[in-house]
């Protein structure tokens, strides 16, 4: 009788962590999902190290990267009233 309630008791255990890890990976996975995307319009005298260096901590290079690769930016220039989606 002992072992049988051990089993069950090691059985509920079981299902409610499974049931918590499902949880927990539906509510990881849709948290960017409400994300709105961020965007910026370019300025007169805006250039990518300077959006970068204001929309980004750390090294800027790596921002300016960043805006260049999800752009689709074959170079570093822009023009002023450009919309530039913001990673």
């Amino acid at each position: 009788m002992f072992v049988h309630t051990i089993e069950h008791m090691f059985g509920r255990l079981l299902l409610v962590l499974a049931v918590a890890v499902a949880a927990w990976a539906l509510i990881a996975r849709d948290s960017d999902a409400g994300a709105s995307a961020r965007s910026y319009r370019v300025q007169s005298g805006d250039t990518l190290w300077s959006i970068a260096t204001t929309a980004y901590g750390g090294d800027p290079r790596d921002g300016v990267w960043k805006l260049r690769d999800l752009n689709h930016l074959s170079g570093t220039t822009i023009e002023a009233g450009q919309i530039l989606k913001l990673p």
